[in-house]
């Protein structure tokens, strides 16, 4: 323990460091006004009703439409989080897997998609009851704000909320717009993009299409991805509104490149990894041998609605959809002689649903203003799952005999309370969840054994949090909350000898604390800084993962320490620069297998930067900036004997236009990623047995786009 010493001191000094200017300013000195104006947006992640950011006792950050929308494709939640402190969202640069994001390191141990970090578009959710979702089926076109939430708040949320990642889409007003655009850049990489908004008779639209297309940067990594959504908002009475949602995601054949090992990322960045035991001459590499890939078809649709009454208003939330997957991927029975095999081609037939309802009551007590929300949380899915040799005779990447038949259902029902007291220069705030999560299995295919049975996981998630207002231009807070993550559907598939279901996994239970300042320095930088620890038991980490198929186990207890920091300003001429830091030191704390104490966790950088300067001319006509992304060195497994993957520092530049004549608006923009050409490890596949974990980031490269908007 005694190691763990000079990193708390480090980030109480990173914390002081960057609010010690603060403390020397005089209570309420400057002009109060301005500074309030520059304190932040309205959010409602963390207490569920709408809060000025700067007055919770959370981390939480904003990130707003020009950054989202207006110099970027649009493709990936990865382009816009960047500037996050906390988080790490990564481009794998495989469209087959999703993006890789993590917050404080929940989630870093991802095979594929996002889990640890709760994800929700427009107050519904995009995670299933398990905890693992998909930032693909965000709207990227279509973004407001995305509001991503930090440490013990986001335990109100329940299972797997390391963080939380909110996006809300616009809504349609004003006159009828119509809105195209089309953007290209490296690797074949191309979008096109058609909109339209306005409101009529009292309803707001959205409707939004679009197709993105890549030849990939890696080898068999091309992806064509389809994404259609619509949005209506009404209001039934002067004191309701109603929102409807509906969204679809398609993706056939998104090829998969696969990890590569050290040697062969060495060797050629853009490179797959040769089968050596391939027949043929010249080998073939595993993905192109198997034909790994994956095709999906997700459709989703969303209702919420809102009734207010005097101060007190009641949410009603419901949504339902469908998710169908095909996944070919590089192992198969063919080469194995255990029975309990299940092939190597993933099928399933999702449908979901769920709902969620509650009341939130406003009252005068004791001199302040108490908010009281109570409601239940509930979510259901239904997996109709087949697996299937992806061979066929001696050819591979063909569909064959059936080696699986299930169905599986998960179900979750969370009632919820949380209050928050304001009152003078104080706002106090407590929440409870109780979660329970069941997992049942109905085995239809028992000739390697019948895998039928049931498991329940359950807990409780208290949540504390104070803030003190020691002038209007600087806020104090501390927090602390209990987490709790059950292991995902995906996490109990494969016991580590392959004989089913590991229906003896743990959930991970873990204990958060944190510290920090808002501030305002004269009318035009905020600064945040917060120091945190979490401690967790049972930690979920991979045991095995080998061609695709990865299973799971509990291990020792982790400790995370660390420190962020961000920095917003403006200055003269149009300038603004931003700074988000953060240093992170996650260990094992006690031994398991062969891992000892202080190894670090693996897919977890100790620290990562981004800094970005940039100009906008006054009238808005032109813009520029310089982004600097960095990142330490990152292990790729839990005993940290294999290489990790480097640290890095790239740059990237970006310039946009905009022109306005008479109904249309013109965009344009030009970005060059990676500008200096760096060689980098974009992401890890965590554990995986063959020790392919390396998947390479692009070099330098481009994009460019422009947009016309007409308005009737």
């Amino acid at each position: 323990m005694q190691q763990n010493v000079p990193l708390r001191l480090n980030a109480i000094a990173a914390l002081f460091a960057a609010g010690g200017a603060v403390f020397s300013i005089p209570a309420y000195a400057g002009d109060a006004g301005a500074a309030l104006q520059n304190a932040g947006v309205v959010v409602v992640s963390g207490s569920r009703v709408e809060r000025n950011s700067f007055d919770l006792p959370a981390a939480i950050d904003v990130v707003d439409a020009e950054r989202i929308r207006d110099t970027q494709m649009r493709v990936n939640a990865s382009e816009a989080l960047s500037a996050v402190p906390g988080l790490v969202a990564q481009n794998r640069q495989n469209y087959a897997q999703d993006l890789q994001i993590s917050s404080r390191g929940f989630g870093a141990r991802s095979a594929f998609g996002v889990r640890g970090v709760r994800l929700i578009a427009d107050g519904i959710p995009a995670s299933m009851p398990d905890g693992q979702g998909q930032a693909a089926t965000f709207n990227l076109d279509m973004a407001e704000r995305i509001e991503v939430l930090r440490g013990p708040f986001s335990a109100i949320y329940g299972n797997h909320s390391g963080g939380v990642v909110q996006l809300f889409t616009r809504d349609g007003k004003g006159r009828p717009a119509l809105e195209t655009s089309v953007s290209g850049g490296s690797d074949g990489a191309r979008k096109v993009d058609v909109n339209a908004q306005g409101e009529t008779a009292g309803i707001g639209y959205i409707v939004d299409a679009s197709r993105f297309e890549t030849d990939g940067y890696r080898d068999h990594s091309a992806a064509r991805r389809d994404q259609a959504f619509a949005k209506l908002t009404t209001r039934p009475s002067e004191t309701s509104r109603l929102v409807v949602t509906a969204s679809t995601l398609t993706q056939d054949d998104t090829q998969d490149p696969l990890g590569v090992t050290w040697a062969t990322y060495q060797r050629d960045r853009r490179a797959g990894e040769i089968d050596a035991s391939d027949t043929a001459l010249p080998k073939r590499t595993f993905a192109e041998r198997y034909n790994t890939r994956k095709s999906i078809d997700h459709q989703q649709l969303g209702v919420s609605f809102e009734q207010r009454f005097g101060e007190d208003r009641l949410r009603v939330m419901a949504y339902g959809g469908n998710r169908k997957v095909i996944q070919y991927q590089s192992f198969s029975r063919f080469f194995q002689s255990a029975p309990s095999q299940s092939g190597g081609v993933v099928d399933f037939d999702r449908d979901f649903y769920g709902a969620d309802i509650n009341w939130v009551a406003q009252r005068q007590l004791g001199g302040g203003t108490l908010s009281t929300t109570i409601g239940i949380d509930y979510g259901r899915s239904t997996d109709a799952r087949k697996g299937f040799e992806n061979f066929v005779g001696q050819q591979f990447g063909l569909r064959g005999a059936l080696r699986r038949d299930e169905t599986n259902v998960l179900s979750s029902a969370d009632p919820y309370i949380q209050a928050e007291w304001q009152g003078g220069p104080w706002v106090l705030t407590a929440g409870l969840r109780r979660t329970t999560l069941k997992v049942e299995v109905d085995d239809k295919f028992t000739a390697n054994g019948d895998d039928s049975g049931a498991v329940d996981y359950s807990n409780t998630t208290p949540v504390v949090g104070v803030l003190y207002k020691v002038s209007p231009t600087l806020n104090v807070y501390a927090s602390a909350a209990r987490g709790f993550e059950a292991p995902t559907l995906n996490e109990l598939f494969y016991s580590n000898a392959g004989a089913g279901f590991n229906f003896a996994l743990n959930p991970a239970k873990s204990k958060h604390l944190e510290a920090g300042i808002k501030t305002i320095v004269g009318s035009n930088t905020r600064i945040d800084a917060a120091v945190f620890e979490v401690r967790t038991d049972d930690e979920l980490v991979v045991d095995s993962a080998v061609g695709g198929r990865t299973s799971y186990r509990n291990a020792s207890e982790t400790l995370r320490r660390g420190a962020e920091v961000s920095v917003g300003t403006t200055f003269g001429a149009g300038f603004s620069a931003r700074l988000a830091l953060t240093a992170l030191r996650a260990t094992y704390e006690t031994p398991f297998g062969a891992v000892t104490p202080g190894r670090r966790l693996p897919g977890v950088p100790s620290a990562n930067a981004f800094a970005e300067l940039a100009w906008n001319e006054k009238a808005g006509r032109f813009g520029a900036a310089l982004e600097t992304i960095a990142s330490s060195k990152v292990y790729a497994e839990d005993s940290n004997a294999e290489t990790p993957a480097p640290g890095y520092a790239i740059v990237n530049a970006r310039v946009q236009a905009r022109q306005k004549a008479g109904a249309w608006e013109l965009k344009q923009f030009v970005r060059v990623n990676n500008l200096l050409d760096r060689d980098y490890v974009g992401s890890l596949i965590v554990g995986d047995a063959n020790k392919r974990y390396y998947e390479a980031a692009p070099g330098r490269n481009w994009m460019a786009g422009v947009s016309a908007q007409y308005t009737f």
